[in-house]
């Protein structure tokens, strides 16, 4: 009688390997761990457990069991590729780019670890390093559209303006419906000085991409065409909130920002010797910039704008009594004579009519109430009162700000000039403006 060979055992690990990748990481978990209770050296179960784990928020057993897979296989580059994914979630970032390395070390067509190293290199700022990682990954995986987005990113701190334009180009050619690339396509162009082929750029995102806000205002803004009276409060929200976390820094450090210290230096003569009686708004609070010198005027500070994002970075500064996600004028028409104070720095450089805004202030100051805010300034030789720019913003011209508010019931009008901040390397001017409502 000749004997049969037994059935082959199941393929446990591809098993599991495959309920992990399906997204079903709780029926891969026993079976990783019955691999290891019959091998506690498996350096497969070992990795893939560790991953898991990581999947899992406990990252101190993951880096635990993807270490012993490399002690049992020092050349495995997956393992070390995870490895520097663990430690770039918990921002360690030296680390990180040493276990990416290590991979590439393994294997240099490594597209996986090229990318994570692009990404820890540009969140060291090391961005000449983070382009070539990116450049790499572009010549292994030619048609991956990221990594030519990536690429142009890290080239727009390096390299040359043509080489950052055919970096989004290519990306755009790839994917023709990255939103992100169409984006940054745009702005280039249109700092640039090509407004024309900027509009093309936003016209083309809106075919795919038609609800979407900042298209539209972007076009807006480039073309002339379909202009609004004042920007939608969606696409405000939606680029302040993807704007929140880096707003300080980019505005302070490298914008040389200056709004919120002259309406400070304007508004501290009119209100005297600071004592916290007043309810004061901030309109447009944005981060909070505005909070540290108003709050010893400040009975009650009150902080009003459309950002989360921003308003949650307000409210780590500890300066606002209360903090409301609002458009500013329907706020105020909200509140008939209940402020003191109404101070905006560099908000109602969204809106191009001011009509409605000064109405609604005025509505809500109490008698002997001070406005004070920004805009930015038109040349008085304009025709139109107010005119968007193509950075997406509005400016205005001085007779119509002071018409404005005159017409709206204010009086003891004064507009200053003043450099609110640099843009492209150039002063962008505009108004300080104060103005009162009489005595009752």
């Amino acid at each position: 009688m000749t004997d049969l060979a037994a059935p082959a055992a199941p393929d446990r690990l591809s098993e599991a390997i495959e309920l992990h990748r399906r997204g079903q990481g709780l029926a891969a978990e026993p079976i990783y761990l019955e691999l290891l209770a019959a091998d506690p050296g498996h350096p497969d179960a070992l990795h893939y457990l560790g991953l898991l784990r990581h999947q899992q928020g406990r990252d101190d057993e993951a880096l635990d069991l993807i270490g012993r897979a490399l002690q049992a296989v020092p050349r495995y580059t997956d393992a070390w590729n995870n490895l520097g994914n663990v430690h770039l979630r918990a921002g360690r970032f030296d680390e990180a780019e040493t276990a990416y390395r290590a991979a590439l070390e393994c294997d240099a067509g490594h597209a996986g670890a090229w990318n994570n190293l692009g990404l820890t290199l540009r969140a060291r700022g090391l961005y000449a390093d983070s382009a070539e990682a990116y450049a790499k990954l572009a010549s292994l995986a030619p048609d991956f559209a990221e990594a030519h987005y990536q690429l142009g990113l890290m080239l727009r701190h390096t390299s040359t303006l043509a080489s950052v334009l055919d970096a989004f180009r290519r990306c755009i050619e790839i994917d023709p419906t990255h939103a992100r690339a169409h984006y940054q396509y745009g702005y280039m162009l249109y700092i640039t000085g090509h407004t024309a082929e900027a509009a093309d750029v936003f016209r083309q995102w809106l075919t795919f991409d038609a609800a979407n806000p900042v298209p539209r205002h972007m076009l807006a803004a480039c073309s002339g065409e379909d202009v609004p009276a004042r920007a939608a409060d969606d696409y405000v929200k939606r680029t302040f909130d993807d704007f929140a976390e880096s707003f300080d820094e980019v505005l302070l450090e490298k914008l040389d920002y200056h709004a919120p210290d002259l309406l400070a230096a304007r508004l501290r003569a009119d209100l005297g010797t600071a004592q916290a009686t007043r309810i004061i708004v901030d309109a447009g609070c944005g981060t909070g910039l505005c909070g540290p010198w108003l709050k010893p005027y400040a009975q009650r500070l009150i902080g009003i704008d459309l950002s989360p994002g921003m308003l949650r970075k307000a409210d780590a500064r500890g300066d606002y009594d209360k903090l409301y996600e609002a458009e500013l004028t329907r706020f105020l028409a909200t509140y008939p004579a209940a402020f003191d104070v109404i101070v905006s720095a560099d908000t109602l450089c969204y809106f191009g009519a001011l009509e409605e805004f000064a109405a609604a202030a005025r509505r809500s100051l109490k008698a002997g109430g001070w406005l004070g805010f920004t805009v930015e300034r038109l040349d008085d030789d304009n025709p139109e009162p107010y005119r968007i720019r193509p950075h997406g913003r509005y400016a205005h011209r001085g007779d119509y700000v002071q018409a404005t508010l005159a017409a709206a019931g204010f009086s003891g009008l004064s507009l200053e000039p003043g450099v609110l901040r640099m843009e492209l390397s150039h002063p962008v001017q505009g108004w300080v403006v104060r103005a009162r409502v009489g005595d009752a």
